[in-house]
C-alpha cells in the first residue's frame, strides 16, 4: 500500500523528535556502585531512550578529574562530602544533589568460614595481609581506618595493610588470594538478602562514620536531557529496588 507523502510528513517528524530526545549522559560513578549502576543502566536505556555511559574509579580521584575538565555530567559520589565542595566551588548545577544511597562496609574473604560474623577475626590478627582502599581518596577506605582505630589495631595492622586505589582494587586483592580478608563495600558481595561468595562480617554503621552517598549534575550537565533523566530515574521506585537489592540503605 501506498503512503501519501502528506501522511509520510508527520511520521518522520515525530519518528525525529523522538530521536532528538534520546541522549548519552557521561556518569563519573564511585567503584562501590559500579554492579548496582550496570543493572541500572539497562533499565533506564530501556524506560528512557536515554543511555548510561559510565567511568568507574575512587571518589577523590573523580573530583581531580573533574576540577581539571572531564565530560562527567553526572557524579554518583561515594560520599557526600565532595559533592558539597564541588557545589560550594560553582561545579555543579544548583539544587541537583541529592543522597541515593547510604553504604555498608564489610570485612570479607574468599574462603568460606574464614570471617565469623562478629568480625573476631580482625581482632585475633593472624591473617598476614588486609586490603583496604586508599582512605584519602575511597571514603571505604576511611571507614575502614575508622573501624581499626574504633577497635584498638591501628597500630597493630598497618604493616599488614594492603592498600587498593579504589574499592574495586581493594576487592581484588582478597578475590585473588593476595590478601586473606578485606574492607569492601557489601554491594560488591552481596545480592538479594545474602553474601554472594566467601564469608563476611557486616560491620555496624555505628563504627564509622556515616558513607552517605551523594549525586549532583556538574555544570558540563546543566542542558542535558539525559543528565536530568537519570537523576529523576535514580530516585524513582525502580532504582530504588534495584539499590536496596545490592544490600544499601536509601
Amino acid at each position: 500500500m501506498m503512503i501519501r507523502a502528506s501522511r509520510l510528513a508527520p511520521l518522520l517528524a515525530v519518528f525525529a523528535l523522538g530521536s532528538a530526545q534520546a541522549d548519552e549522559v557521561q556518569v563519573a560513578v564511585a567503584a562501590n556502585f559500579t554492579a548496582p549502576i550496570q543493572a541500572i543502566a539497562a533499565d533506564f536505556e530501556k524506560d528512557t531512550g536515554h543511555k548510561l555511559v559510565a567511568a568507574y574509579g575512587a571518589t577523590g580521584q573523580f573530583y581531580t578529574q573533574i576540577k581539571n575538565g572531564a565530560p562527567f555530567e553526572v557524579f554518583l559520589s561515594a560520599d557526600d562530602t565532595t559533592p558539597q565542595k564541588l557545589e560550594a566551588e560553582g561545579a555543579t548545577v544548583k539544587g541537583s544533589r541529592f543522597t541515593y544511597a547510604v553504604g555498608t562496609l564489610a570485612l570479607w574473604s574468599a574462603k568460606e568460614g574464614y570471617v565469623d560474623a562478629n568480625g573476631d577475626v580482625l581482632k585475633q590478627n593472624q591473617f598476614k595481609h588486609l586490603s583496604i582502599a586508599n582512605p584519602k581518596a575511597a571514603p571505604y577506605g576511611l571507614a575502614a581506618t575508622q573501624v581499626l582505630a574504633k577497635e584498638g589495631l591501628t597500630e597493630q595492622v598497618k604493616d599488614k595493610l594492603v592498600e587498593g586505589q579504589n574499592i574495586t582494587q581493594a576487592y581484588q586483592f582478597v578475590s585473588t588470594g593476595n590478601a586473606e580478608l578485606g574492607f569492601v563495600a557489601l554491594s560488591q558481595i552481596y545480592k538479594d538478602g545474602k553474601v554472594t561468595s566467601g564469608s563476611a562480617w557486616i560491620v555496624p554503621a555505628s563504627m564509622h562514620d556515616p558513607i552517605k552517598q551523594d549525586a549532583v549534575i556538574l555544570n558540563k550537565g546543566k542542558d542535558s536531557a539525559a543528565a536530568k533523566a537519570l537523576v529523576d530515574y535514580l530516585k524513582g521506585p525502580k532504582a530504588a529496588a534495584v539499590i536496596k537489592s545490592y544490600g544499601y540503605e536509601l
